[in-house]
């Protein structure tokens, strides 16, 4: 297996959702897969994939993909690696983590990973006031410090109540998008007035 160097980082614009693999070599073949198993699989096909300028984006083969499947491609200006900023933030996060992971003990970067996405993902964003997991999948995740005690979410959880509890939860999602929606349309006003 070949050592891996790389990290493919995908964010969904709205939720925050945050999607990324350890790569040895990032080519077209290697994009199709991700794009393929880590977005598309689990969130569904994207209107729009926002990418930098690499061949790996812009070869024959993965734009007639994207064409067949009405993906609209843009690309990230060469200097201008901002116009993509929600993954430009996201990047700095995930390495920053991994990199305080990686301080204490010793240990390959692509181990660390998926419990970095899970941290990220069940952080509140600070542009939408909710996590990653819930505005995606419209519930929070029990966390492993909720293994083994009584709280009240663990507590009032009951089989029969589930079904019931989840039709509820999907009307608050979309009370909790729209709000969030507002929160978003409000930061960025004010990060557009900054420039």
């Amino acid at each position: 297996m070949a050592q891996k160097k790389f990290i493919v980082v995908a964010v969904e614009y709205f939720t925050k959702w945050v999607e990324a693999k350890a790569l040895a070599k990032i080519t077209e073949k290697e994009m199709i897969n991700f794009i393929w198993k880590n977005i598309i699989c689990k969130l569904g096909v994207p209107r729009v994939l926002i990418s930098d300028n690499g061949t790996q984006f812009q070869g024959k083969t993965i734009m007639a993909w994207c064409k067949e499947l009405k993906i609209q491609q843009n690309f990230t200006a060469v200097r201008n690696p901002q116009a993509n900023g929600q993954t430009e933030v996201t990047n700095r996060t995930i390495l920053q983590h991994l990199k305080t992971r990686l301080e204490g003990a010793k240990g390959s970067w692509v181990k660390e990973l998926p419990g970095v996405l899970w941290a990220y993902r069940t952080t509140p964003r600070s542009s939408t006031c909710e996590t990653p997991l819930c505005l995606a999948y419209g519930t929070e995740a029990i966390i492993p410090a909720e293994i083994g005690e009584e709280t009240q979410r663990i507590a009032q959880y009951e089989v029969a109540k589930n079904q019931e509890e989840r039709i509820f939860s999907l009307t608050v999602i979309e009370e909790k998008m729209d709000v969030a929606y507002a929160r978003i349309l409000h930061h960025k006003g004010a990060h557009d007035e900054k420039l």
